[in-house]
C-alpha cells in the first residue's frame, strides 16, 4: 500500500509554509510577466482569452489567470476555455 495521494493545494500549502517557497514573490512575478499580455487583450475584448508563453497555455478568466495546462494546441485551447478543463 502507497502513501497518501497529496492535492495540488497541500502541495502549494507545503512549499509555502515547509519548503520555504515565497508564493506570493512568485504570484507577483508570473502576474508581471503576463500584464503585457493581458492589456493587449482586454483592449480588443472582455472575453476569456488564453495567454501561450513557454510551452504553456495560460487560461484567463475574467481578470484572473485560473489555470496552466500545456500547450498541446487549438483543439486543447478550445476545451479548455469551453469547459474550464485543467481548472483545479
Amino acid at each position: 500500500m502507497g502513501g497518501p495521494a497529496i492535492s495540488d493545494h497541500a502541495l502549494l500549502r507545503f512549499l509555502d509554509r515547509g519548503g520555504q517557497l515565497d508564493v506570493e514573490a512568485l504570484r507577483a512575478n508570473l502576474s508581471a510577466s503576463l500584464t503585457r499580455a493581458h492589456r493587449a487583450a482586454r483592449a480588443l475584448s472582455e472575453a476569456d482569452y488564453l495567454i501561450r508563453a513557454d510551452g504553456l497555455v495560460f487560461i484567463v478568466r475574467g481578470e484572473t489567470v485560473s489555470t496552466v495546462i500545456d500547450d498541446r494546441g487549438p483543439p486543447e485551447w478550445a476545451r479548455a476555455l469551453r469547459t474550464g478543463a485543467g481548472d483545479r
